[in-house]
């Protein structure tokens, strides 16, 4: 079992504080992996087997706990009166009014309640108001690059492994499979209960292979520019033939259901966010190559990707940053200030003119803020004006 180290200690940070802890996440990312871990720690720490409970709600013999009510009974019968009661609760989302159980859990002084979901439904809508300044969020995504290449030996190659990473998937179970047919037969599968249960079921989407047809869309066109309408115009005069709102429901749909991320655009000098120009990333590059099949895929763009989920795994804010007429393809905001990123597969070439033109929109922001480099290259760090190209596997690796 691979260790989910950053995602234990934020769950052990905030272990009986007067919150819920809720644990959001595409599905089989490896979130009831990571509440088995923390129950693991709970017992090291002397907490004892009937001091927890847990409830994967999406099991077989809990499908008849359908409403807030029956789940709260069904957890209140469980609780010790004397003690501390951890409370954990998986794919809750699929509880009808599931906030009022967790709330009438939350505020007796004995519980500390966790939960997960599969979808940003979890806290959104009118019930989430019984939450509201309640609970943390601690946002899941499948494997980093430095969690899968734990799984190898150390003597392995780090390139090879980029290039398992990237088609393998970084689900953590995919790592179980040896063969690409197994492996793929589950992503495909992961993709389909994804598709069923949390957005045709949830939306009530009448077209099921329409919507099959964005999300290959959309794989195909991770890290390009997209609009809603040069979405609905490229796949009608494909011969599938969808309105721009069919386009806004099913995007929505599917960022909701994390396997898609939407990252809009910044503009650096105007210090002011704009409406158009969205990008979208998909949770695993693994999974797209389950779906597209032996397609040939931009490197640049599938390193962008790597790039953009490990970035909102660290932590920050991040947004396409356009600087006059260039783009950074990476601004990112924390507590600690601002940065800018661009990354590219390569930069070698005879005349430079690709390191030139990748340097051009860092050089144009005229703030001190750090500015980095990222690329596949192995050579040394380098600093161009201020700004440190680095190797991005190190930088994945850190």
């Amino acid at each position: 079992m691979i260790s989910r180290q950053t995602y234990l200690d934020n769950l052990i940070s905030f272990r009986d504080k007067q919150l819920i802890k809720v644990v959001t996440g595409i599905r089989r990312c490896g979130k009831s992996t990571l509440f088995e871990l923390y129950q693991d720690y709970l017992r090291n720490d002397g907490v004892s087997d009937d001091q927890i409970i847990s409830i994967n709600l999406e099991e077989g013999e809990l499908e008849e706990i359908e409403t807030s009510s029956q789940l709260f009974a069904y957890v209140k019968e469980r609780l010790l009166p004397n003690k501390k009661n951890y409370i954990f609760l998986d794919e809750v989302q699929r509880v009808m009014e599931f906030q009022k159980a967790v709330d009438s859990l939350f505020i007796r002084k004995n519980c500390d309640v966790y939960i997960t979901g599969s979808n940003a439904y979890l806290l959104s809508g009118e019930l989430a108001t019984l939450l509201s300044g309640r609970y943390v969020e601690i946002k899941m995504l499948p494997l980093s690059f430095k969690e899968y290449a734990s799984a190898f030996p150390k003597d392995a190659g780090v390139d090879r492994l980029y290039g398992d990473f990237v088609q393998n998937s970084a689900f953590p179970y995919a790592l179980e499979f040896q063969k690409q047919k197994d492996r793929r037969q589950y992503l495909q599968g992961i993709f389909d209960t994804i598709v069923l249960k949390d957005i045709v079921a949830r939306r009530r989407f009448p077209d099921i292979e329409m919507l099959k047809s964005v999300v290959r869309f959309m794989f195909h066109n991770i890290g390009n520019i997209c609009s809603t309408k040069s979405i609905s115009d490229t796949m009608t005069s494909a011969g599938r033939k969808i309105s721009v709102h069919t386009v806004e429901s099913y995007l929505s749909a599917l960022t909701d259901s994390f396997i898609l991320y939407k990252i809009s655009r910044y503009d650096v000098k105007g210090k002011q966010y704009l409406k158009t120009g969205d990008k979208y990333y998909v949770a695993d590059v693994g999974l797209r190559y389950a779906l597209l099949g032996a397609k040939k895929a931009d490197d640049g763009h599938i390193l962008e990707n790597i790039v953009f989920l490990e970035l909102i795994r660290r932590g920050y804010e991040v947004y396409i940053g356009k600087v006059g007429g260039t783009e950074v393809d990476f601004v990112v905001s924390s507590d600690e200030g601002e940065a800018y990123y661009q990354v590219a597969y390569t930069v070698i070439d005879a005349e430079g003119d690709t390191l030139r033109r990748e340097l051009a929109p860092l050089e144009a922001i005229k703030d001190h803020n750090p500015k980095y480099l990222l690329t596949m290259d192995h050579t040394p760090s380098a600093s161009h004006n201020g700004i440190k190209q680095m190797n991005v596997l190190d930088w994945l690796l850190r």
